[in-house]
């Protein structure tokens, strides 16, 4: 069976009117893949929670129409465009888990961009700090190999698809619009670029209007794809709460990035920290609340990744401290105890480290290995 039969069976079978997310996964539950929802009997069909006698019927009447699954199939080729179902391996797992995940996704760009996946959301009025610690922190994600997943609104979602891009890594942008209708316009460069290294998705058809009732829908598909949610500024009222509040009904991690006392546009934020969100100043809060399996994931191939290779010699108590770091941030408290070295001694080494580009600092009195090879000049190995 080639990939467009084996498609368009999922796209006649969402096409039948009073069939959603929900009856369509219950229905696949049941018979395991659409033909055999068209091809089931009567009763069958009737088991299954939600389906009627009309519905039943609005069934049999899409069992062989084929036009609208045609008309997408046919404009996705020459969009440059693939669509995922849920029986695809590269659909993406988390997003399978929540209770009405799409049946289908339409992608532009790199489905493999999806496994490891943290969302950044917030207001499309940003002000210059928000704009400013939303670019830093999806580039350090990015360094990390996390994939950035946001909205491609105006404001921090732009700013986190372009932190990704800048961080050298993937991003994701799900659209409350179809591929070949890009909201907003202005983003349509970005698109392009985010597709080169990453992937913008949509449960849409490919001409649908950005409707205001979609985002709401678009929100749960970024949170539901994604490990957690940082939300950088929001107000009251945002959307990005929504996005949040939908995070914490797929059990996910829900971050949240101070601001301001005074600024308004940070109330939404602090009201989720009063929740119970994590509160986020750099990269280190994010990494520390994944699963042990997802940090594994975004660890490099090679033993030693983050060890720049040449000739500089670390013996003694320099070698104990650089080996006791790690890619994640950690403390210099928690570092001293670790190593069992004076704290004084342990400052005076980090220093040292860090002038030799070897150990960058965090917020905090976080010390991690840095991600930067350093130039021959400053090469080294250890000794044993």
């Amino acid at each position: 069976m080639t990939a467009s039969e084996t498609v368009r069976p999922w796209l006649r079978l969402r096409s039948v009117p009073g069939i959603g997310n929900l009856t369509f996964r219950r229905l696949i539950q049941r018979f395991g893949e659409p033909m055999a929802v068209f091809d089931a009997v009567t009763d069958e069909l009737l088991a299954v929670e939600g389906i009627t006698p009309r519905l039943v019927s609005a069934i049999r009447q899409h069992a062989r129409a084929d036009e609208f699954s045609d008309r997408e199939m046919d404009k996705a080729h020459r969009m440059d465009c693939h669509i995922v179902t849920q029986a695809d391996h590269r659909y993406p797992a988390l997003l399978l888990q929540i209770p009405d995940p799409p049946p289908y996704l339409y992608v532009f760009g790199n489905s493999a961009a999806f496994p490891v996946s943290v969302a950044m959301v917030g207001s499309r009025h940003a002000t210059s700090y928000g704009l400013t610690t939303t670019r830093r922190l999806s580039s350090d994600l990015a360094h990390q190999k996390i994939t950035v997943v946001s909205g491609l609104a105006r404001g921090i979602d732009t700013a986190a698809h372009e932190g990704a891009l800048q961080g050298g890594g993937n991003t994701v942008a799900v659209l409350g619009s179809g591929l070949a209708n890009i909201y907003p316009r202005e983003n349509a460069g970005l698109c392009h670029r985010i597709a080169a290294q990453g992937a913008v998705v949509s449960e849409f058809p490919l001409d649908a209007d950005p409707e205001p009732h979609h985002f709401p829908q678009r929100n749960r598909i970024i949170s539901g794809m994604s490990l957690g949610t940082v939300v950088v500024e929001a107000t009251l009222r945002s959307g990005s709460l929504i996005t949040a509040r939908m995070a914490l009904e797929q059990n996910r991690e829900i971050f949240a990035v101070p601001g301001s006392v005074n600024s308004y546009k940070s109330m939404g934020t602090h009201a989720l920290i009063k929740e119970g969100a994590k509160l986020v100043t750099h990269v280190g809060d994010i990494l520390e609340e994944l699963p042990p399996m997802a940090r594994r994931q975004t660890e490099p191939p090679d033993a030693n990744p983050s060890r720049p290779k040449g000739v500089t010699t670390l013996s003694g108590d320099e070698k104990i401290v650089f080996d006791a770091l790690s890619p994640y941030p950690t403390h210099v408290d928690d570092l001293t105890r670790q190593v069992n070295i004076d704290a004084g001694r342990v400052a005076g080494i980090l220093l040292t480290l860090e002038l030799q580009g070897l150990v960058n600092q965090d917020p905090g009195k976080f010390f991690r290995r840095t991600d930067e090879t350093p130039s021959a000049s400053s090469k080294m190995v250890t000794s044993r």
